[in-house]
């Protein structure tokens, strides 16, 4: 006599599981599908070598290479301040810590505008840190450092949640048993919490250059897109639209589309790789 237990997904009634997937694929066609081939079928009608020579002559290259610069630098200090903040929320405890850790995700609840009009407030002129910055002969809105500035505080929680999560999996058995051997805290750190915590520091890494190609409300407000100075891929994109260069904008926005969804299936690959390990 078979123990075999009827799958429950399979004995639902047909129809019904027709509609959800209908529902569900229709759904996404209409947020996802169809905006990003319409992309792709506006480049198509404007010819792609047309399109690759109006971004050019519009000064698209070099926005979009500043992106990418600002993308990097982004991840690199949030990896390193991520890794160090998940390390202190999780393995210490202090007052005020969670307070911190609430305001760790203010960057996903505010709005990235508000955000620039913020960082105005203190950087700019007449602004509080504006003394400061005036004796030191530093000048950071409306200049490349308000880029990066931006795009760091709208992706700093990727990393610091993705380590913080498998900092709590991970536990400090291991840790304390390194301790225990004579280990340093440096030892510690770079033998078992830096490989333990590569895959979380990884997939933060990943989707902070993905949010960081597209930022655009906080860099906007920041450093006003001025051309050849603090113009990015989105700004380009923006501006095109408004000079009714659409060949340009369609074009620069297939290519952040593109490179976003590259690192996301790279973010997949490494999660199935992630699987197998374990």
């Amino acid at each position: 006599m078979s123990d075999a237990r009827p799958d429950p997904f399979r004995t639902r009634w047909l129809p019904r599981r027709v509609a959800l997937l209908a529902l569900v694929v229709a759904w996404m066609a209409l947020l996802l599908f169809v905006p990003l081939g319409s992309l792709g079928v506006g480049v198509w009608t404007f010819g792609p070598l047309a399109v690759l020579d109006q971004i050019g002559e519009a000064g698209g290259w070099p926005a979009l290479g500043r992106t990418v610069v600002v993308a990097i630098v982004s991840v690199v200090l949030n990896g390193v301040v991520g890794v160090a903040g998940a390390i202190t929320l999780v393995r210490h405890r202090f007052w005020g810590r969670r307070l911190l850790d609430m305001l760790v995700d203010l960057p996903l609840a505010v709005s990235p505008v508000m955000t620039g009009l913020a960082f105005l407030l203190v950087f700019g002129r007449g602004g509080l840190a504006e003394p400061l910055l005036s004796a030191l002969g530093w000048k950071i809105t409306f200049a490349f450092p308000s880029l990066v500035l931006a795009t760091v505080f709208v992706t700093l929680p990727f990393v610091l949640r993705e380590v913080s999560h498998v900092l709590v999996e991970l536990g400090t058995d291991e840790e304390a048993a390194a301790a225990t051997l004579g280990a340093s805290s440096r030892q510690t750190f770079w033998r078992i919490t830096l490989p333990n915590i590569r895959h979380g520091l990884t997939y933060g890494s990943t989707l902070t250059l993905a949010r960081a190609l597209g930022e655009f409300g906080a860099v906007l407000v920041v450093g006003g897109a001025i051309e050849g100075r603090t113009d990015t891929a989105t700004t380009f994109i923006f501006t095109a639209v408004d000079e009714r260069h659409e060949p340009a904008a369609y074009g620069m926005a297939l290519i952040l589309a593109a490179l976003s969804m590259a690192f996301l299936v790279v973010l997949e690959r490494l999660k199935r790789r992630q699987a197998r390990e374990t």
